[in-house]
């Protein structure tokens, strides 16, 4: 189920984020649980934030920016499980046509593949917060 986001969201999605990070070796550990957690209230306010729940626990999450995505995460236990491909479907029919990632997320940049998206150009980091090198995909069909 995908429903919009309210500010009771922002602990469980702060956590889903700061779990990913903690997971992921490649990725800067730039801040503290209590800051995602509040980044993540900050995106609720100010952008729309589209959650995905199995049996009422939020698994996932997609925040938009304008056209493009400003973050798309899914719960370990949900990977695999359809939440990020519902979230992905979910910003196509909303005509969301880019989104950024890192080139070091190598599972991401497959299933982004699968779903169409296509590399429109790439930057060396320089400009994002983990001075990490990243893609910018884009939708050719929407």
């Amino acid at each position: 189920m995908l429903r919009d986001a309210t500010p009771r969201d922002g602990a469980p999605l702060g956590q889903i984020l700061a779990d990913w990070i903690d997971a992921t070796i490649w990725m800067p550990k730039l801040h503290t649980l209590q800051e995602i957690q509040t980044f993540l209230g900050h995106l609720i306010r100010t952008r729309q934030v589209r959650v995905a729940q199995i049996a009422g626990q939020p698994t996932g999450f997609l925040a938009r920016n304008g056209p493009h995505k400003a973050a798309l995460y899914v719960s370990a236990a949900a990977r695999g499980r359809g939440v990020g491909s519902a979230l992905l479907a979910q910003a196509k029919l909303e005509k969301y046509r880019a989104l950024w990632t890192f080139q070091a997320n190598t599972p991401a940049r497959a299933f982004y593949a699968r779903h169409g998206l296509t590399v429109k150009r790439r930057t060396d980091g320089m400009a994002n917060a983990e001075r990490l090198p990243d893609p910018f995909l884009h939708w050719s069909a929407l």
